[in-house]
């Protein structure tokens, strides 16, 4: 049995930055992942995809941002249990007891749930040709750029994902976007790009249409849309990308006796903790008033988290806050000298 001051569930970033703060204030932690890989959605989904919204960080792609928190983890010894689905979490006495599929089993006061939105898988063209075509010239996410260069990519989907791919695929790539509205869901200035690049002729735009078919013998070559008066069109493709969202699956956390509001988890703004004493939830995946889904709430949700975490990994103890800039023992900790 592996005991722990407190147990990880995700290694995305606002989970790689709550072991960090953890182990800061001198806790221990080890960190659990259905994933095979540290760096959940930001590696899963977009490692290349450009981030612009991490306080001093002008531009980052998620792996990027994934390196740079393990490179802040470096002076602790964490553990990562890559690969590990939690299936079961139980009260014994003051601990919880922590169980994976794998029959992995951790004993620890303290669950953090980092999870970003649970299980999750992208929802797909509803094309269903598309399928023979999948991770060889149709995808849903972006793993390597590079293979889309001087290629004509047809890219579907209205949101965040689909803008800022085609803004920035359309840099070396012939882009073609496809969207089922007129109108956007994106961040503005994204929006604002998109239609100033197909002013200019570098992005082809086609509002108001969606996939009825798609041909090519091996290798896609064309994609066929239909406009809502019934116009079709026939595009050339290299490639297609959709970015519908992400179907959601809490999965096995549904079975927790956790306070649930629809697939989000809901906590208190002062320590994070769920309706469960010891169990705490940070990220994507916890909801209260004014939440915003963004990397940085979850840097700041886990932040105070972790020192909550203190008051049952150390009953006899009194947790004293100190800076990083001042604290002998906490530059000790990061390996630094005064």
């Amino acid at each position: 049995m592996n005991k722990t001051d407190a147990l990880i569930i995700g290694a995305g970033p606002t989970g790689l930055f709550t072991a960090h703060q953890l182990n800061l204030i001198g806790l221990s932690c080890e960190v659990v992942d259905n994933l095979d890989k540290i760096g959940g959605q930001c590696i899963e989904l977009y490692p290349d995809k450009p981030i612009y919204d991490i306080p001093a960080v002008p531009e980052c792609t998620g792996e990027e941002l994934t390196k740079n928190l393990i490179n802040q983890l470096k002076p602790f010894d964490i553990k990562f249990h890559l690969g590990e689905r939690v299936e079961e979490v139980k009260k014994d006495d003051i601990n919880w007891i922590v169980k994976t599929n794998n029959g992995k089993i951790f004993s620890t006061p303290n669950v953090i749930i980092a999870g970003g939105v649970g299980s999750f898988e992208p929802r797909k063209f509803p094309v269903k040709e598309c399928e023979k075509f999948e991770n060889k010239s149709i995808f849903y996410s972006v793993k390597d750029k590079k293979i889309f260069e001087g290629k004509t990519v047809a890219i579907f989907g209205g949101g965040d994902s689909a803008l800022d791919w085609a803004v920035e695929l359309s840099k070396k790539s012939k882009v073609n976007l496809i969207h089922r509205r007129d109108e956007f869901r994106g961040a503005q200035a994204t929006v604002s790009k998109m239609h100033t690049l197909a002013k200019e002729g570098k992005i082809n735009l086609f509002t108001k249409y969606q996939m009825t078919s798609v041909k090519g013998n091996g290798q896609l070559e064309s994609i066929e849309i239909k406009n809502d008066d019934d116009e079709i069109k026939n595009i050339k493709a290299d490639y297609a990308l959709g970015f519908f969202g992400l179907i959601m699956q809490l999965g096995p956390i549904a079975n927790w006796g956790l306070n649930l509001d629809k697939k989000t988890i809901e906590v208190d703004t002062e320590k994070f903790e769920t309706n469960q004493k010891g169990i705490y939830a940070v990220g994507d995946i916890c909801t209260y008033p004014g939440k915003l889904k963004l990397i940085l709430s979850g840097f700041h949700e886990g932040a105070l988290a972790a020192r909550a975490c203190f008051k049952l990994a150390r009953p006899n103890e009194k947790y004293r806050f100190e800076f990083t800039t001042t604290s002998s023992n906490l530059l000790k900790r990061l390996g630094k000298k005064e």
